[in-house]
């Protein structure tokens, strides 16, 4: 079990207006005492239950708002036909 200290709860909303959340915890790749070899794990998916309970709970949480352009969709026949 992480403490408050090791575990942070992030929510990534989209201008689609879906919001997906996470949770990363601070792992080591050596041992605790190497400052060093401390890192942030890959987040993992969560539910937003989870989140807004360790929102509550006091946890750290992050909420990052996406600000990207959606992809442009290139079709893939145009694409043959050209050749």
């Amino acid at each position: 079990m992480h403490t408050k200290q090791t575990v942070k709860y992030i929510c990534k909303q989209y201008p689609s207006g879906n919001c997906y959340y996470y949770k990363q915890e601070i792992i080591t790749h050596d041992s605790w005492e190497n400052i060093k070899s401390l890192t942030w794990s890959a987040p993992r998916p969560i539910t937003k239950e989870t989140f807004l309970k360790r929102e509550k709970e006091g946890f750290r949480t992050e909420v990052i708002v996406m600000n990207k352009q959606p992809a442009e969709l290139i079709n893939f026949f145009d694409l043959v036909k050209r050749r």
